[in-house]
Order: structure tokens, then C-alpha cells, then sequence
């Protein structure tokens, strides 16, 4: 592959090329010079090759790939706009609105205006496919999920049956999404690319060989290759400073993390920050904590969400309004983990363990757009997610023990945070929980937990939450996540599933009450009211101390209460309390 070379050239430089109505676009936009790889494609030997690109995101790749696009369908003299002439298509639904964005400002000059639609999932399917049957859609940028839906439409194959160029973005990424299946369905409805002649491009920040594998059916024998990829050029992984904060308990994840805003607030008044959740609905809470409901957040910071469950017109205001912030904290899951540009991040935070090591990866770079790397990426972690960090040690990510600061002791963070929780909807806080739930069975094999333990550690963040109880889940929600009869699970309905399972939902002591008895672990021979209740669960399994078939002292109301070791649920479904 080619590399690059050279500095920035002025866009002017492309006055006898290009066609006045992009000049005049880029003029209008303020861009004066080329990106490293868009002065590389636009060095091809004409604006109708095709090309593998691999460059990194943030680095001007999406007009790398709309300015020779559109300079054709501005040549075309038999271009029929009432059928598709460009077809995008990307990983995500805001990678896409950007490419659309940009799009638009690009074909602002055209007369008359080239139509750029776009389709994508969290949208009205029937309004989108209502206005690109009927409109005029030259240009259509499209999730590959939500293209499969328009396929499956005979007057919606038909608009695609005259395409004249198709450009995979963040390829690596679709395929790393699972879209594989979906691109090779849609290469195959689309008119092949050895009768049809279409101009194939495809972006991709690595070519691994799924990609290889893919390209016949994309570009053409003979297509260039272009990387603006320096080979010496340390990774951002490599290069951004990390850090983790292990904290002693569950409890101290949101004071230590309302700790770490704060004083990086008070070392920069410009603090722009993305806080990553393992989950849409942890995102979602984080956000009502420290935004207006909750209210955490440190002074004069705006507070933002992105997250899945948000609509797609959301989503996209959002993005938006984050872009143009001068600072402010995103608390985001991982839609924001790869392919969207934010300026001027300059720091990181990880609640929680990624779901995957590439994850890992994309949430770091968040601070190393276009090499801008002067962005700090920390880690804030329980015990028991600490094995991230253990099992990956290729990872620059030194251990800080707990978090100190000059300035942390301003603050009463965990006052702050227990006030600002108190304000948030229960809802809110239980709908966090069954997230997260889902998220730790989902990894139960690497945090080396059985079932129960899945469960336990979650109730345990359901009580860091500030839910008031133990939160229900309906017998389908228990039977999908493979959890029917786990003690610890309350079922609507039918209330608390019991068994001996040590330290289940107590946590007075913070611990799995392995030898304060059984299965309660409230500590002291109080129940979750805190009254003193006989054996509080002395006996079950013991916690390796007792015997299994001792006293269970369900004790609620200060009563004690015996019943054999052994499986079963609440006669009376009641739901219990801490």
C-alpha cells in the first residue's frame, strides 16, 4: 500500500479537477486543505478507480470517499435521480447520520440538489421507505440491517437497481458487528458488480482477512490500495496514559467516579468527558444521577446521554450538541465506542469492564482522534471485575491503588451521590439493574462466578444503585436469562427464591457472608429491616461453616423463622427489603 507523505495541500490545488460546486461546498464548509488521506485518493489516477483505504477514523476519510463519488454523479449525463446513484452503507446509525450530514453540505451547491436519504434501525421503517420510494434518492446511506428490511421490498430493489458506486465504511467494524451475512446479502440483491460496472470503495481502519475475503464481490482486479497508516507510529492504546481505580466495594463506584469528575473539573474548568457503561439502561441512570434529576454533576458541566434505548432523532441531536459543547460529561454505552468523531475529549472514564478487549480499545481512542493525543483514560473498578486487568496485560494500565487526589476531600462524594440517587426514579434504578444483571451472566465465565454469584453481585449493585429493594423480574425475564430457580432472583409474583447460597442479598458487611452463616449475610442476626431476627439465615450452607440443613431464619418483622436446607420461594411474595 501506498503511505503517506508530504503535508496538507490546498483544496485549490483541484480547481481544474474537481467541479465547481464542490470547490464552492468545501469554500462554504471553511475546509481549505486535504487530510492526508483524502489528498491520497484524490491522487488516484482518476475520481472513478477503486480503492481499498485503510485509515484510521477522525481522519477526513468520509470526504475521502464523497468527493469522488459525487464528482461522478455530477458527470453522469444519463443519471437517473430517481434511483439510487451512491449507496453508503455503515456500522452504526451515527456514523451514518454524519455521513449524511456531511453529505448535505457537500451537494449544497448542486442545482438542482442531489437527495441524500438515509436508512437506518431506530426509525420509522414505513416513513423512510414512504419517502425514498417516492422521493428521488441519488444518494442512500444505510445500516446494513435496515437495507435488509428495504430489500425485502420488490419497488425497493427496483430503486437500487441502477447504482453507480458503493462504499463500505468502517468495514472492520461491520463485520466486527456481525453485519457479515447482511453485506453478503446485500452484494448479492444488488446488481453485481461484473455487469453492472459500479465503482467500489471500501474504508477500513484494519484489513483483517474477512475483509480479503470480501472484496472480489466489491472492487475490481487491479484496484489501488492506500494507507495513511504510519507502520512506525505507536497504536493509541500504546500512547494514552491509563490508569485504574480499584475501589473496595460496589458502594464506592459512584463516589469514587463523582470524586474523579470533580477534581479533574477543578485541574480543568474545559473538561470534556465520555463515561462508558457496561450497559444502555447503567448509562441511562448515570445520566439522571449526575444530570438535572439527580443533579451530581460537578458546576457549570453539561451532562449528556448516548445510549441505545434513546430514538434515533435523539441520538442525532444529541451527537450534535456534544460535537459543539466546549465541554460537558457523556455518559455513554458502547454505540459512541467506535466510528463517531468528538472533539477535544480529554478524558475517558470506564465504569464497569468492556464486554470485549476490542471494546477496550475503541473507548481509549476516544481521546486519540487524528492523533490528538493528550487525553487520559481511567478505569473504575470493584473487586471483583479487577480481572479485566489481570487477564490483559498487554494493556499499559497501571494500577493507582485508590483514588487520591489534593483536592478529593472538597467534596462529600458519597453524600452527594446517595442525595442524587434518592431523587432518581425507581424505575430507572431497577431497569439499570436488570442490565447489569444481564451483563455479568453474559461474562460469568470470566468473573469465575456460578449462577448465584451472578446473582449476588448484582443485587449487590442494585443496593449501590439505591434501588429500596431487591427489583422484580417477570418468570420470562428470569427464564431468558437462564436464571429460573437462583436464589437470590425475585420473581413477580411469586417472590424471593431461597436456597443456600452464601451472602446473597443482606451486604450489610459488604461481603458474600461466607462466615457470618448462611444465606442472608445481613450481619449481626439482623434482618433486611434491620431487626434483630434469631439466626438471620444462620443456617443454610454456613458460608463453609455450618451444616446444610440448619435454620434459614427467614425472620422478617423481627420474627425468627426455620425451614429445611434446600430450594423454594416465599409463600406470601413479599418484596424484601435491605
Amino acid at each position: 500500500m501506498a503511505t503517506d507523505s508530504g503535508g496538507p495541500v490546498p483544496f485549490a490545488q483541484w480547481a481544474g479537477t474537481l467541479k465547481p460546486q464542490l470547490l464552492q461546498a468545501f469554500e462554504s464548509m471553511g475546509i481549505t486543505h486535504t487530510t492526508p488521506v483524502q489528498e491520497k485518493v484524490f491522487q488516484l489516477p482518476n475520481f472513478k478507480q477503486d480503492c481499498l483505504v485503510q485509515a484510521k477514523t477522525g481522519t477526513g476519510k468520509t470526504i475521502a470517499f464523497l468527493v469522488p463519488a459525487l464528482q461522478n454523479l455530477l458527470e453522469a449525463k444519463d443519471l437517473d435521480r430517481s434511483f439510487v446513484g451512491l449507496l453508503v452503507l455503515a456500522p452504526t446509525r451515527e456514523l451514518a447520520q454524519q455521513i449524511v450530514d456531511e453529505c448535505v453540505k457537500l451537494t449544497s451547491a448542486c442545482n438542482p440538489p442531489f437527495e441524500c436519504h438515509i436508512a437506518v434501525g431506530g426509525s420509522s421503517k414505513k416513513s423512510h421507505l414512504s419517502k425514498f420510494l417516492k422521493g428521488k434518492p441519488t444518494i442512500l446511506v444505510a445500516t446494513p440491517g435496515r437495507l435488509i428490511d428495504y430489500l425485502s421490498e420488490d419497488a425497493a430493489r427496483n430503486k437500487l437497481s441502477k447504482i453507480r458506486c458503493v462504499v463500505l465504511d468502517e468495514a472492520d467494524r461491520m463485520l466486527d458487528a456481525g453485519f457479515a451475512p447482511a453485506l453478503y446479502q446485500i452484494l448479492q440483491q444488488i446488481p453485481p458488480k461484473a455487469s453492472a460496472g459500479w465503482q467500489g470503495m471500501c474504508f477500513s481502519a484494519t484489513i483483517p482477512p474477512e475483509i480479503e475475503k470480501m472484496l472480489p464481490m466489491v472492487l475490481a482486479k487491479g484496484h489501488a490500495r492506500i494507507s495513511t497508516i504510519d507502520e512506525n507510529e505507536a497504536p493509541t492504546i500504546e500512547t494514552v496514559p491509563q490508569s485504574v481505580y480499584p475501589v473496595a466495594s460496589v458502594d464506592d463506584v459512584l463516589p469514587t467516579l463523582h470524586s474523579v469528575l470533580s477534581c479533574a473539573k477543578a485541574d480543568n474548568p474545559a473538561l470534556k468527558a465520555i463515561i462508558f457503561c457496561p450497559t444502555a439502561r447503567h448509562a441511562g441512570l448515570l445520566y439522571h444521577v449526575f444530570g438535572h434529576t439527580g443533579g451530581a454533576a460537578p458546576p457549570k458541566l453539561p451532562v449528556f446521554q448516548m445510549q441505545s434505548r434513546m430514538s434515533q432523532a435523539q441520538r442525532t441531536r444529541t451527537v450534535e450538541e456534544f460535537k459543539q459543547a466546549d465541554r460537558g460529561l457523556m455518559f455513554a454505552s458502547d454505540v459512541v465506542g467506535r466510528g463517531m468523531d468528538f472533539p477535544d475529549i480529554n478524558l475517558v472514564v470506564q465504569i464497569g469492564v468492556p464486554g470485549e478487549k476490542d471494546q477496550y480499545v475503541h473507548r481509549v481512542g476516544r481521546t486519540g482522534r487524528a492523533g490528538k493525543l493528550d487525553g487520559r483514560a481511567v478505569m473504575i473498578l470493584a473487586p471483583e471485575e479487577m480481572w479485566f486487568v489481570r487477564s490483559n496485560p498487554e494493556f499499559p494500565i497501571k494500577n493507582e491503588g485508590p483514588f487520591t487526589h489534593p483536592k478529593a476531600g472538597t467534596w462529600p462524594s458519597a453524600e452527594i451521590i446517595r442525595s442524587a440517587l434518592a431523587k432518581v426514579p425507581q424505575q430507572t434504578k431497577e431497569q439499570a439493574y436488570v442490565g447489569n444483571l444481564g451483563f455479568i451472566k453474559s461474562l460469568m465465565k470470566r468473573y469465575r462466578l456460578d449462577a448465584p454469584g451472578v446473582v449476588e453481585l448484582a443485587n449487590r449493585f442494585a443496593k449501590a444503585f439505591g434501588c429500596e429493594s431487591i427489583p422484580e423480574l417477570s418468570p420470562m425475564t428470569v427464564g431468558k436469562m437462564g436464571l429460573k430457580g437462583v436464589p437470590g432472583i425475585v420473581v413477580e409474583g411469586r417472590g424471593l427464591v431461597k436456597g443456600p447460597v452464601p451472602g446473597a442479598s443482606g451486604f450489610a458487611d459488604g461481603r458474600r457472608g461466607r462466615g457470618e452463616g448462611g444465606r442472608g449475610g445481613f450481619g449481626n442476626g439482623e434482618d433486611r429491616n434491620g431487626n434483630h431476627a434469631g439466626a438471620s439465615r444462620g443456617g443454610g450452607r454456613g458460608g463453609r461453616g455450618g451444616g446444610r440443613g440448619g435454620s434459614r431464619g427467614r425472620g422478617r418483622q423481627g420474627q425468627s423463622a426455620t425451614a429445611s436446607g434446600g430450594f423454594g420461594e416465599e409463600p406470601k411474595p413479599k418484596r424484601p427489603r435491605w
